[in-house]
């Protein structure tokens, strides 16, 4: 089922279930169901996945909307427009983490921007290399660790056609294209995971390749979820792309990108047993994105971003590619001014 949420301007926020172009209208059915959030306690309280919850309503019967066109809405049209995939009513319960050096196109670049003089491997070879030795345990077993990331809560989460940011205080940003999982703790503690979705872990590349120790502060940036959660989508050989775009011109083009279990070092169910395992991620109510890794950057293979550049990120059986925009915020960057409470 491919799952959204959007906002219609006299309406207020919506899901809807996607079927070719045509968005059936789940909010009216149930004026409550103003968030995917709120299907997930629904469906629980019914003892059943969303799917099957949704599944014994006759939404086709419901108003409809035009995907093609919500598609081509930015934020603030009065058309209406696309929200992120999966979000909290309190942004600071969206939590947003990732794990990396999980494929390898992504250890081969990351390599090269950390490496040193010196003829030793480096750390990020030595991680990748932990992966491909134990990431994919068997069944009962704890596997190795990955690499893993804080990146932010809801605040920092944009949605589709939405703008990607380049803070003041650094000079360039720099596109992941990855597929992320959804996921919400339920009352019993339990993470439950809703379904994946097509997302954009914009990083900064410039601060990263200054010293691999600024991998943590260059992860503190927006980022792009949607416009699809997919439910029941296997997460085992993706197949998509990335392309970055300067007006119509085309500046970068990732070629084939490949992700999924196949195509990684670590097993899903690996990755998401070493985020799950602390017991702050296991807060009733919270909501999780969690990135897999990306396998290819544009950073060494473009001049800088400017305003407006577009980049489009799309991968086979997750729905329609998510696009987003470019936006510096001011050139100049100055101590941040802390007072006296």
């Amino acid at each position: 089922m491919r799952l959204i949420q959007f906002f219609i301007p006299g309406n207020g926020r919506r899901i809807g279930v996607v079927e070719d172009d045509r968005v059936f209208d789940l909010t009216a059915i149930d004026p409550d169901w103003r968030y995917i959030y709120d299907l997930f306690f629904h469906a629980r309280e019914n003892k059943c996945t969303i799917d099957e919850y949704i599944a014994q309503f006759n939404y086709r019967d419901t108003q409809t909307f035009v995907y093609s066109d919500l598609l081509k809405h930015h934020p603030g049209d009065y058309n209406g427009w696309i929200l992120p995939t999966l979000d909290h009513r309190d942004p600071a319960h969206c939590i947003i983490t990732g794990t990396g050096l999980t494929h390898l196109g992504s250890m081969a670049q990351r390599n090269s921007m950390h490496k040193e003089a010196q003829k030793e491997k480096t750390d990020s070879q030595k991680m990748f290399e932990m992966g491909l030795e134990g990431g994919k345990p068997e069944p009962g077993a704890r596997g190795v660790s990955p690499e893993w990331f804080y990146k932010g809560n809801g605040h920092i989460l944009r949605g589709h056609n939405d703008y990607l940011d380049i803070p003041s205080f650094t000079d360039d940003g720099g596109e992941e294209p990855e597929i992320v999982g959804c996921y919400i703790i339920g009352k019993d503690r339990m993470p439950y995971r809703l379904g994946f979705a097509v997302a954009n872990e914009w990083s900064d590349h410039a601060v990263e390749r200054v010293n691999y120790l600024w991998l943590a502060p260059s992860k503190l940036r927006t980022c792009s979820v949607g416009p699809e959660l997919l439910t029941n989508q296997l997460f085992k050989d993706v197949r998509g792309f990335c392309r970055i775009y300067r007006g119509e011109e085309v500046i970068y083009d990732s070629g084939e990108l490949l992700t999924g279990e196949d195509n990684m070092s670590h097993s899903l169910t690996n990755l998401e047993d070493h985020h799950f395992k602390y017991p702050q991620f296991r807060v009733p109510g919270d909501v999780h994105i969690h990135f897999f890794g990306t396998m290819k950057l544009s950073y060494e293979s473009r001049d800088k971003f400017q305003n407006n550049d577009r980049i489009e990120v799309k991968f086979d059986g997750m729905g329609e590619a998510l696009v987003n925009y470019i936006r510096r915020i001011g050139q100049k960057s100055s101590p941040f001014e802390i007072r006296k409470g």
